[in-house]
């Protein structure tokens, strides 16, 4: 590419001036506190622009000063921080924009749903209202096309009656021509009289010359009220359709209020709702329409969504909703009526009836509600000797009765609690009970107890009073407790494993402790039967006499120390009962058998008396040997 020559020096001048000015940019930077460098001799020039074109430079003092703020420009004052500030702001800004954009842009989906639905609303419309025009015009033309023919039919008779009458005057003309042609006098006389009657008849006769029909057509007026009706309901919005409550949704409720969803179709225009709602008791009464719990409040809350929650009400019960939707034009009608439940209430834990062994523990528990619930969860956390809680909680769902066998490890602590679950969502906790599995621990069935023992409060301790019992009170009606035995059965946790108790006694009590089946004769002895094994105490007037019985057998053993507490282990795994004089830790006997069905611990006294019963200890170190 060739250059101009005058532009070439141009050029080269320029490339100085800038190298001079880096240099001078160079120098002032060189400058400290105790002095200023020596500014080297400046070449820098100052130019012009002649008239012909060409640059004249002219040397430039170095004492000159420079222009205020010169050096301002390159300096940059913004540290690290202020950057980073600014940065931050401008994020948010455009954080800011992005989320405004984005609310824009659903504001234009939502305005282009809008319009839509508008647009075919018009279209709708208008459809309509052309269809009724076009309806209106074929039946209008079809009673012009009747109209036309009804007057055509009537002019073409009276036009063939016109014809006929014109045949006819012809024909009688012709007629008296020919008698009047008539030579014949005789011939004239006989035809002159009929031709001048026929002639007088013709003439009688009237001839309607005018029109049988209007040539005008009749325009009645329009009746297009109904279309005016239509044209009018388009700037009027309709009555909404009726709404539609949802199912209730898992987890949508407490114990004292509800969440209600409905749907409503996407092309009515809602102002707001009215949701109605009442409780349902089993109790009420139907009205005379047959229509159940009539009388009852109706409650009833106005929202502007399409979802409600309802507060105060009733834990664990039923309540029947239904909502309305209104706009300008009127209320619509009510959606069909849905039953929603509240959650249940916390369930009652039957502490006393509750069993443990070292590897289980049976928990049993009271619903506390009127309404059936669909299920229990029991919740169990880990606690130490000192109180102090695991961070680990476990959960076992979907028990579907008040009872619930939880596995758990040997020699520990836990923490148990029982909530309630309906559709609804779960209730809030029982009351905390603490389940040490140390030991066997259960309680006594107090249905199961002979008429003549009573049990104290605490229920460790049975007594046999000397008296006598009515007759009524010995016409027993449970027939699940003991009638010839003076005994009582224990609610001993149906885990197959390893079991053991100890029952506190004095000399002067004749007992029978060991184990029994559920369902062994009730009006049998302890240890009398295949389904008991006990060891008695009977007193003799020489010495105490210990017996250890099954099926009513017993081996011929002696013991020398009476025992005034007795231990007492159950092992199912090796078929074994064995009994244990605690203070002196001996074994006393041990009976060899398989358990094949559950057995549970069983307390006998033949003599008015008392015992004690410990359980929930720890088994000696020598009872399972």
């Amino acid at each position: 590419m060739d250059r101009n020559p005058s532009t070439v020096p141009l050029l080269m001048d320029l490339h100085v001036i800038t190298e001079e000015a880096e240099s001078r940019r160079e120098a002032t930077r060189m400058a400290d506190g105790g002095g200023r460098a020596t500014r080297a001799v400046s070449t820098f020039q100052r130019f012009s622009v002649d008239t012909d074109e060409s640059l004249c430079f002219e040397p430039c003092e170095d004492n000159l000063p420079s222009p205020i703020g010169a050096e301002d420009v390159f300096k940059v004052a913004d540290t690290e921080s202020d950057l980073v500030t600014i940065r931050s702001q401008l994020q948010g800004k455009v954080t800011e924009m992005e989320n405004f954009a984005s609310h824009l842009e659903e504001i234009f989906l939502t305005l282009e749903e809008n319009f839509g639905r508008q647009e075919q609303n018009l279209e709708q419309h208008y459809n309509d209202v052309l269809q009724t025009l076009s309806q209106r015009y074929d039946d209008r033309a079809a009673g012009l096309e009747e109209e036309k023919k009804g007057k055509l039919e009537a002019l073409y008779k009276q036009l063939l009656a016109c014809g006929q009458a014109m045949d006819a005057s012809k024909e009688l003309i012709e007629t008296a021509q020919d008698v009047y042609r008539c030579h014949d006098k005789r011939l004239f006389l006989k035809a002159v009289m009929p031709a001048i009657r026929r002639i007088e008849e013709f003439a009688d006769e009237q001839v309607d010359l005018t029109l049988a029909t209007s040539l005008e057509f009749n325009a009645p007026l329009a009746d297009l009220s109904d279309v005016k009706t239509m044209m009018d309901s388009i700037n009027i919005v309709p009555a909404p359709s009726a709404p539609v409550i949802n199912p209730q949704a898992p987890n949508s409720a407490t114990q004292t209020s509800l969440r209600v969803c409905w749907s409503l179709f996407s092309d009515d225009t809602v102002e707001y709702y009215e949701l109605y709602y009442r409780p349902v008791l089993e109790d009420t009464p139907a009205d005379r329409t047959g229509a159940p719990h009539a009388f009852l409040s109706v409650s009833g809350v106005k929202v502007m969504e399409t979802h409600c929650t309802v507060t105060d009400l009733l834990p664990n019960a039923q309540y029947e909703l239904w909502v309305t939707a209104t706009n300008t034009t009127g209320i619509s009608p009510a959606s069909e009526k849905t039953l929603y439940m509240t959650v249940p209430s916390p369930p009652v834990i039957k502490q006393r009836e509750c069993t443990s062994c070292p590897e289980a523990a049976l928990i049993r528990w009271e619903s506390g509600n009127t309404n059936p619930v669909d299920s229990y969860t029991v919740e169990l956390r880990e606690t130490g000797t000192d109180a102090s809680e695991s961070g680990i909680a476990e959960s076992v769902v979907a028990v579907p009765t008040c009872q619930c066998l939880i596995q758990l490890q040997t020699g520990r602590r836990y923490l148990i609690c029982v909530r309630a679950v309906n559709i609804g969502g779960p209730s809030g906790r029982s009351e905390v009970i603490t389940v040490s599995t140390t030991g066997t621990l259960f309680s006594l069935l107090e249905d199961t107890a002979h008429p003549c023992l009573s049990i104290s409060e605490d229920g460790s301790t049975i007594f046999y009073e000397e008296e006598e019992l009515p007759i009524s009170a010995m016409a027993l009606e449970d027939n699940n407790a003991f009638t010839r035995c003076v005994a009582v059965l224990g609610d001993l946790i149906p885990v197959r494993g390893r079991h053991y108790w100890e029952v506190e006694v004095d000399d002067g009590t004749e007992f029978r402790i060991g184990v029994a089946s559920g369902d062994t004769e009730r009006n049998s002895y302890l240890g009398a039967n295949n389904t008991s094994w006990c060891m008695r105490h009977i007193l003799t007037p020489s010495r105490h006499k210990y017996e250890f019985l099954h099926n009513g057998w017993s081996p011929d053993l002696r013991i020398t120390v009476n025992p005034v507490r007795i231990g007492v282990a159950l092992d199912y795994e090796r078929g074994t009962l064995s009994f244990f004089n605690v203070a002196l830790e001996q074994h006393l006997h041990t009976f060899q058998c398989h358990f094949h069905n559950h057995v549970q611990p069983c307390f006998g006294l033949d003599n008015p008396g008392a015992l004690t019963v410990h359980n929930g200890i720890e088994a000696p170190n020598y009872t399972f040997i």
